[in-house]
């Protein structure tokens, strides 16, 4: 699909609207960029929402990404290996938008937007059709240079919150947030679990009566049970990286070729996103 130049943040609040409309859930993957190569990022990217993401998150490759588990850390020094830049990244973004229209959201560290500069690096986000950005380092109290940025190139800044959010915390995280809220479905770092936290449904409450964003779960999401139970407990969707990074691997080490990997992502993608609909 040709993306039509819709304005930055537009999109995702149109994407929501239009979930509403048929009692869905948003499904959003994330992928490292570059990994292993420019040239089969682009080929799972095109995979995934073939497959029916709703919203792409995507990763710029980080030496220390302190938020992620040891699969996205290595898939990170993939990417690294690769040779892949920040500058790789947004024109792989720009050419993404290009040939699709749904929304692209950043989970990045401050460090790779402190060496082009917060507001050059906003600027060339926007013109290469980010929607979004989460910095996932960048603590709310620290971070008013970047909602600026993001209100000045319409780029809507994502929060994290988590059963250790409190109430007043939640509060003040509503006052500048947009575009969604980031659940932690569980404490810790990124990686596949068996099991959703029980204490999920308690942290989504508590952020739904601070906001009217909508709420994504992540961390830990990695099969259309654990989309159809985080749908049950009042999320208006899911992420889900580790599970899709993992196979991604398999293909890195040759162990499944790229045409073999895109088919088993548009299988995976369908399945999850058959789980954000109504039974």
């Amino acid at each position: 699909m040709t993306g039509s130049r819709t304005p930055a943040n537009a999109r995702i609040a149109a994407v929501f609207e239009s979930l509403q409309k048929r009692s869905e859930r948003a499904f959003m993957p994330f992928v490292v960029i570059g990994d292993p190569s420019l040239e089969a990022s682009a080929a799972v990217a095109d995979a995934l929402v073939e497959g029916g993401a709703d919203i792409m998150e995507f990763g710029f490759p980080f030496s220390d990404p302190p938020a992620d588990g040891p699969v996205i850390q290595a898939a990170d020094e993939r990417a690294l290996a690769a040779g892949t830049t920040p500058d790789d990244c947004l024109e792989f973004i720009a050419a993404f938008r290009q040939r699709h229209d749904v929304p692209v959201a950043l989970l990045i560290y401050f460090n790779l937007i402190l060496q082009r500069g917060v507001d050059a690096f906003y600027e060339a986000a926007a013109a290469a059709g980010v929607d979004a950005i989460l910095a996932a380092d960048v603590p709310l109290e620290l971070s008013g240079p970047l909602v600026d940025a993001g209100r000045k190139h319409g780029i809507a800044p994502i929060f994290i919150a988590s059963e250790l959010t409190t109430a007043e915390r939640m509060a003040e995280i509503a006052k500048v947030a947009d575009g969604y809220i980031y659940a932690v479905a569980r404490i810790g770092i990124t990686g596949e679990k068996s099991e959703v936290d029980a204490g999920l449904p308690a942290t989504l409450g508590r952020i739904r009566e601070a906001t009217q964003l909508p709420i994504l779960a992540g961390f830990g999401i990695s099969t259309p049970d654990h989309v159809r139970r985080v749908a049950g407990m009042n999320a208006d969707g899911a992420i889900t990286g580790s599970a899709i990074v993992r196979r991604i691997a398999a293909h890195a080490a040759g162990e499944l070729s790229l045409s073999s990997l895109c088919e088993e992502l548009r299988a995976f993608t369908r399945a999850m996103k058959a789980a954000t609909r109504p039974a």
